[in-house]
């Protein structure tokens, strides 16, 4: 059986920059990089300027710089709210 996915959203001061369903998450914060995986406990961090990276479902991957932001985890949902945030790269 096939564990819930995270719904993940990564959006910036004025726009969205990606959001969709993943298996994981992992970002860099103010007291280092963390992972998130369904069903991970809430919380909130402040993120520190880097890499969001997103593994896909399928196993592919995003990749968005971020900075001036929060990432919030709640209910398998992922919230990475960034005064600047931009797509790298999608594989």
């Amino acid at each position: 059986m096939a564990a819930t996915p995270l719904t993940v959203s990564v959006v910036a001061a004025d726009h969205e920059v990606w959001s969709g369903a993943a298996r994981q998450l992992i970002a860099k914060t103010v007291d280092g990089e963390i992972g998130i995986l369904p069903g991970h406990e809430p919380m909130l961090a402040i993120l520190a300027a880097g890499e969001v990276r997103v593994t896909l479902e399928d196993g592919s991957k995003i990749v968005a710089n971020a900075e001036d932001g929060f990432l919030s985890v709640e209910n398998n949902t992922v919230t990475v709210v960034a005064g600047n945030a931009t797509l790298v790269t999608r594989s």
